[in-house]
């Protein structure tokens, strides 16, 4: 009779995982690329992964980055991705994987079917891992961060490490659940509950540490030299035009508009030059001495003031006056 039972379960249990993976399909089908940018996953980077489904690329500290948006399709051929949620923290993928993303009402939830997640949240993020037979939700522990490991080792046994909180895991198709408390390492085959073995890094995942950009070095204005106000290239022009066009089933190609050419001219401005200090010129030579006149060119001698007249002389001259006027 038993037997007869365990026959009967079987086809049963497989029917509920095929009705459990549809329902799965079907909920991240049903994520659009025209969904609002509030879907927006984080930003991912690795390797050698492929991404299909919602997916945008954004400017993040002046790099284009891949932003996975919900519905997304992650595989992970080797090595490991990583995704930097929005929200912030991590999502570490080891592979082989292959998962799926879905954001819905702030919530976000991976269904996973190969490989291995390691998660480190800092904030309120509600977050459930998926996988065909156990759901895994990470709660925290008062107001601290969370971190956890969920995955399959190559015999597929699951992995379910709680390295910071707690994990609730539940059986999707008994409903039966267990908390597995922090520091907590177990792994289970057959998505059954009742064969929780403890586990000390069956599943190994680490974080990956995000490449730090170097450091910006300030710019120290210097004065400008000699060579920097007499540059030796030449101008520099660029030519911008409208793509080229090739029309398979046309005989002539259409041609470009040749008022669409723009021709650019690169220039550097120099900058203004500004003196500061006293300017001296180059030393005069001083003027050659005069040669002496000629003699003939002499000054004539200055004539002699005449004497002044003595009172003998006046008395004199008037005497003769009168001798004069009376003869």
């Amino acid at each position: 009779m038993a037997s007869f039972f365990h026959s009967i379960r079987i086809p049963r249990v497989l029917g509920l995982v095929g009705a459990a993976l549809c329902f799965c399909a079907a909920h991240f089908a049903s994520a659009r690329p025209d969904q609002p940018a509030t879907d927006s996953v984080g930003v991912i980077d690795g390797e050698a992964i492929a991404v299909t489904g919602p997916m945008s690329a954004e400017a993040v500290n002046g790099e284009v980055k891949n932003v996975l948006r919900s519905g997304g399709d992650v595989r992970v051929k080797s090595g490991s991705a990583r995704i930097d949620l929005v929200e912030g923290g991590q999502v570490s993928i080891c592979g082989p994987a292959h998962l799926s993303v879905l954001k819905s009402g702030g919530s976000l939830t991976i269904a996973l079917d190969t490989g291995t997640v390691h998660v480190h949240l800092e904030r309120d993020l509600p977050l459930t891992i998926y996988t065909p037979f156990i759901q895994a939700q990470i709660v925290a522990i008062g107001d601290g961060p969370r971190d956890a490991l969920v995955g399959f080792d190559p015999s597929g046994a699951m992995c379910i490490r709680a390295n910071l909180g707690a994990i609730r895991v539940e059986q999707q198709l008994t409903g039966q659940s267990v908390l597995i408390p922090q520091t907590g390492d177990v792994f289970l085959f057959n998505g059954q509950l009742d064969n929780l073995r403890t586990s000390v890094g069956h599943c190994a995942c680490d974080l990956q540490v995000a490449k730090a950009a170097p450091p910006r070095q300030p710019v120290v204005s210097q004065s400008a030299t000699v060579e920097a106000l007499s540059p030796k290239e030449e101008p520099i022009y660029q030519v911008i035009m409208p793509p080229l066009i090739y029309d398979a089933n046309a005989k002539v190609q259409p041609e470009i508009d040749s008022k669409s050419i723009v021709l650019v001219r690169r220039v550097r401005v120099r900058p203004a030059l500004i003196f500061q200090g006293r300017v001296e010129g180059a030393d005069v030579a001083p003027d050659p001495p005069l040669t002496p006149a000629p003699a003939a060119a002499t000054k004539a001698p200055k004539r002699s003031a005449p004497a002044s007249d003595s009172v003998v002389d006046r008395v004199r001259s008037f005497v003769r006056k009168l001798w004069s006027s009376g003869s």
